[in-house]
């Protein structure tokens, strides 16, 4: 039996984008043994010592200019990667991932990030003829993840589909496929073993992540939370903060037994099992993620841009709702004190909502461009 090769390509601005990348891979092997799969995040890979300082620009950036970064959003919202930013691009990776590419002969090209795509991109007009898939991992469409070189997007929503549509990509590239999760968050094998697991008690729980930056600033609504651990369950995780985490670790209101601290962990789709509430960042993944798991999410402190798409998306749909004031917060936690089998029944119901949806659907794509670039080879 042949074997087919899937690249999956990714950039660390933010985690969510390489979790996507891994969870396709592990959809992909999945529903296809004869499927190998690579996922790089390109510009870690290529460059190592170059990519963490640009990263840790952008972060530093994104905390201390959020009007600037929005600007920036907005300004470029309609646009394609200009020729100058391709052309750096090309000077940067052009060689490097040429070679990459035609050592790993891969059948088809993933990316779930602009850069790799506006990469790849430039190597396809250039005479590369791999297909290219963009997987867009959040619920809206900005420009830069437009070209005509791409061969089939994977979006989240109709209305990402129409946004695109309106940029002048053709309604046949488009699949409507939802945003790839790891497999594991759509299932359901209720709370006892993880509570065990975890060191939990059986009472209301509430889960607050902070995305795989750390980026948790919001130290009001923080230590608001922390004045009902009497009587709710309290998990926080700060992700790679280790900074956030010990400055939480020294400080009274964390130290409770009904209080958790958690650092990164690749065990966040148990932890979501376990717990009744979501206090997040509205990261396209995480809110995903969320859903797959049917727990209610309050969304607090979105970086401009994509999480603020991604909060108006969810709260629209029903799906949680923004932390407009402190007000949004007592409700929940008076909610999970005193009607909290109501919060588990209507969990309950979402979880039957959700069966509907198929979270193989983007591998299943993915898996059918490998099988038409096998016809036309």
């Amino acid at each position: 039996m042949s074997k087919y090769r899937v690249l999956l390509l990714s950039e660390g601005f933010g985690s969510g984008h390489t979790q996507a990348a891994y969870a396709l891979a592990s959809s992909l092997r999945k529903i296809s043994p004869n499927i190998q799969t690579k996922v790089l995040e390109l510009g870690s890979f290529l460059n190592p010592k170059v990519a963490p300082l640009i990263l840790t620009a952008y972060k530093k950036t994104v905390i201390s200019q959020p009007r600037l970064v929005r600007m920036m959003y907005r300004s470029q919202y309609k646009k394609s990667i200009n020729r100058l930013a391709t052309l750096a691009l090309h000077r940067l990776f052009y060689t490097h991932t040429n070679n990459v590419v035609r050592q790993l002969k891969p059948d088809v090209i993933v990316c779930t990030h602009p850069i790799p795509g506006a990469v790849i991109s430039r190597l396809k007009r250039l005479g590369l003829r791999t297909p290219l898939c963009m997987v867009i991992t959040d619920y809206d469409a900005h420009g830069t993840w437009v070209s005509p070189e791409v061969n089939r997007y994977l979006v989240s929503t109709p209305d990402v589909r129409s946004k695109l549509i309106q940029r002048g990509v053709p309604i046949q590239k488009i699949e409507v496929s939802g945003i790839p999760v790891h497999p594991k968050f759509w299932e359901h094998t209720g709370k006892v073993e993880f509570q065990q697991k975890f060191g939990l008690k059986n009472m209301p729980t509430v889960l607050v992540m902070s995305g795989g930056w750390g980026l948790m600033s919001d130290d009001v609504v923080n230590a608001y939370l922390t004045s009902y651990s009497d009587k709710i369950q309290f998990i926080f995780c700060f992700g790679n903060n280790e900074k956030a985490y010990r400055k939480a670790e020294q400080n009274m209101n964390f130290n409770h037994p009904n209080i958790h601290l958690i650092r990164y962990t690749n065990e966040i789709d148990q932890l979501m099992e376990v717990s009744d509430l979501l206090v997040t960042k509205p990261g396209g993944m995480t809110c995903t993620e969320g859903l797959a798991k049917a727990i209610p999410m309050l969304f607090y402190n979105p970086l401009p841009g994509q999480e603020e798409k991604n909060s108006q998306y969810f709260t629209q749909q029903g799906w949680g709702e923004p932390i407009t004031s402190i007000d949004v917060v007592t409700e929940w936690m008076e909610l999970l004190i005193h009607d909290y089998d109501a919060v588990v029944k209507q969990r309950q119901q979402n979880i039957a909502q959700i069966d509907r949806y198929n979270p193989t659907q983007s591998a299943h794509s993915i898996a059918e461009m490998v099988e038409q670039s096998k016809v036309l080879s």
